[in-house]
């Protein structure tokens, strides 16, 4: 199969990931191997090829947002046909018996593992996967919309729930990229005001489009006291705007897997009983339940396609926020 490896960390702008050749995965007990079209392109891929998260494995095939069907099943698998179309997100395994796991919350497993970081992931024409851990997708998303409800819709998902923002509320959305496109029109379907802070002029065009009540940079205070906020810029300074944009008894949810820093605040920023809570990943509940309200609703997302060679190109423009919606990649 092909696939984009990438052997040690670097700058992206020194083309860290290298396209070859690897033998095609078979499917160990317990696993399907999928056929792979499409798969998007997170800023966790980013920050792992640039060493900002340090890496688990190396060489690694990174990227956690595969979709489409299943090529060949291991021993003991049921559920899972070959040709059923099936897609692979961030969360690739938990053990499924420590206290996290019993109580429902998989995402905080202490040995949970994730694709493309402690195996190899979507960046390929192939992906092995434990079937528990795959994923149905509607059929009224191709892959290509698809691949962005795998990371940035459902994480976008859970930070909602974690802010404890609620229909009809006044919610904050930091940063304006794939999973905040997600994010906002579930927002707007349970009839929230929504705010929106990036420091893109396009995207506050996009943002009001999609029917964002305010539109402006990370320094404008938004017009009203929030309920609730979620950033998704990795910067600790978009953090705190966030938390003075808070009304009493506000939370912020921090949508990162790594963040610059927190830089120091006022207290008087955090009094009345205002909160920062961060993401940590997701669980397969929270994947059932928001690929079938973005069916529903319907989500719409926004990609542009990169052939899977062009991984290195599509990091670059990721990284100097040059991506309208999501990156894609494609295999065919």
């Amino acid at each position: 199969m092909r696939a984009m490896l990438l052997d040690s960390p670097a700058p992206v702008a020194s083309a860290p990931l290298r396209l070859t050749e690897l033998a095609d995965p078979v499917p160990a007990p317990g696993e399907i191997v999928l056929e792979v079209t499409a798969c998007g392109v997170c800023r966790t891929d980013l920050q792992l090829a640039e060493g900002d998260l340090a890496a688990r494995r190396l060489p690694i095939v990174p990227g956690h947002q595969a979709t489409r069907h299943v090529r060949a099943i291991g021993e003991g698998v049921t559920g899972w046909a070959t040709g059923d179309r099936a897609g692979v997100a961030w969360l690739a395994g938990a053990c499924g018996l420590c206290r996290s796991c019993l109580a429902g919350r998989e995402n905080l497993c202490e040995a949970a593992t994730f694709t493309g970081w402690d195996r190899d992931g979507g960046y390929a024409t192939r992906i092995a996967v434990r079937a528990e851990f795959a994923h149905r997708l509607p059929a009224a998303f191709p892959d290509l919309a698809a691949a962005p409800l795998l990371c940035g819709g459902v994480i976008g998902y859970r930070s909602l729930h974690v802010s404890g923002i609620q229909p009809g509320g006044r919610l904050g959305l930091f940063g304006f990229g794939a999973s905040a496109l997600c994010a906002i029109q579930v927002a707007l379907h349970w009839g929230c005001e929504v705010f929106v802070c990036t420091r893109s002029e396009r995207e506050q065009r996009s943002a009001r489009e999609l029917g964002a009540i305010w539109a402006g940079g990370y320094g404008d205070r938004p017009p009203a006291a929030l309920d609730a906020a979620i950033t998704f810029a990795p910067s600790g300074d978009v953090v705190i705007a966030a938390l003075k944009s808070l009304a009493r008894g506000g939370t912020v949810a921090i949508n990162a897997i790594h963040l610059d820093r927190i830089p120091r605040f006022d207290y008087e920023d955090l009094w009345w009983e205002r909160s920062l809570r961060s993401v940590a990943n997701f669980t397969r509940e929270d994947a059932r339940e928001f690929l079938a309200l973005a069916a529903a609703i319907p989500v719409r997302t926004k990609v542009e396609a990169f052939p899977l060679a062009e991984a290195n190109s599509a990091l670059s423009r990721l990284a100097a926020g040059e991506i309208s919606g999501a990156a894609v990649l494609v295999t065919d």
